[in-house]
């Protein structure tokens, strides 16, 4: 599996009621992301949503790209490895996932460690938004009891 690249996933919207809630939901309300007018007086031009918010999407951009291993029962988020923000996605922006699977390891009997890179492509940008290592780990069947 390794080398594996999947992607492009659909596009999803990334609109100001987005960046509201996240904001709402963490607590983190700088008006670069909740301030439409401030935010215009800015090099920004607008809001821009959260770099968290942005790293928050990949498990949805990834449901239609997903490689699950024979025998899985479960998966959990296991960690970063490495993510980095490169261009602002700017409120009303549509982003996308691709995915390359970098390494499969076998983490103990029954689990398997896959380490990926996600990479979230903005619509009409050439810098994508963010790339990101990530760790997921998968139960198979015989490992789940």
């Amino acid at each position: 599996m390794a080398g594996h690249e999947a992607g492009p996933s659909d596009w999803l919207t990334v609109d100001q009621q987005r960046i509201d809630q996240f904001a709402e939901a963490t607590g983190d309300h700088q008006y670069i992301h909740v301030d439409p007018e401030r935010a215009a007086r800015t090099p920004l031009g607008g809001t821009i949503a959260h770099g968290f918010l942005t790293l928050s999407l990949v498990p949805k951009l990834h449901e239609e790209l997903a490689v699950v291993p024979a025998g899985a029962v479960m998966a959990f988020n296991y960690g970063l490895d490495k993510v980095r923000f490169l261009a602002p996605v700017r409120s009303g922006s549509r982003v996308r996932l691709r995915t390359r699977i970098l390494d499969v390891r076998r983490k103990n009997a029954g689990r398997l460690l896959i380490a990926a890179e996600a990479t979230v492509e903005i619509e009409g940008v050439d810098k994508p938004a963010m790339v990101a290592e990530t760790l997921s780990l998968y139960v198979l069947g015989e490992g789940a009891s």
